[in-house]
């Protein structure tokens, strides 16, 4: 068993339900038991998750919206 991780990203284009369910399911997609809250007004996305922060952010670039260093 893997340990969990917690990430704070700060993703731009973001900016619907639509962005949320979409970034969520690109991090549920490598793992499954990922929880992931997206504030959309700050534009971040807090993710518990088995994925290292470079994982998570590589999901979220690859359904188009830009992760801040």
């Amino acid at each position: 068993m893997s340990d969990t991780h917690s990430h704070q990203l700060q993703v731009k284009g973001m900016s619907c339900q639509h962005c949320v369910k979409a970034v969520t399911k690109a991090i549920q997609a490598l793992d499954a038991a990922a929880t992931v809250s997206v504030d959309l007004p700050q534009g971040m996305v807090t993710v518990q998750t088995t994925l290292d922060r470079d994982a998570t952010a590589q999901a979220i670039t690859e359904e188009g919206y830009e992760v801040q260093a």
